[in-house]
């Protein structure tokens, strides 16, 4: 069985970067930045989450509300980056790979939500 989601590319993005970001949460709690790596891995989920459970809506409006969620936490991902760069705690071409990733993520988005409002 195949679910809506696992074929669309914001999903498959959103998967995609995930992994890498795991591995960043997996250091994080090897340095003991316990805390950092679950709000870090919490935030990852949410983006293919949200998009997963928005394709199940029966409304395109609340599928959209659901893609602006998953948006939200694209952002949210991108703010913990940057934090850790001001901090020291990651290296600024490895938050500038995965902004850059995050950046075309919540382009995605934001392009497929407003299919869905049209």
């Amino acid at each position: 069985m195949q679910f809506r989601f696992q074929n669309m590319e914001i999903w498959q993005r959103g998967a995609a970067i995930s992994a890498p970001l795991f591995h960043l949460a997996d250091n994080l709690e090897q340095r003991r930045l316990r805390r950092f790596a679950e709000q870090l891995r919490a935030a990852v989920l949410s983006i293919t989450n949200n998009i997963a459970e928005g394709s199940g809506s029966t409304s395109d409006a609340e599928f959209a509300n659901f893609l602006n969620i998953a948006r939200r936490s694209v952002f949210e991902v991108a703010n913990m980056l940057l934090l850790f760069l001001q901090q020291g705690i990651c290296a600024q071409a490895e938050v500038a790979s995965h902004l850059a990733e995050l950046d075309q993520q919540s382009r995605m988005l934001l392009a497929f939500r407003r299919t869905l409002k049209s």
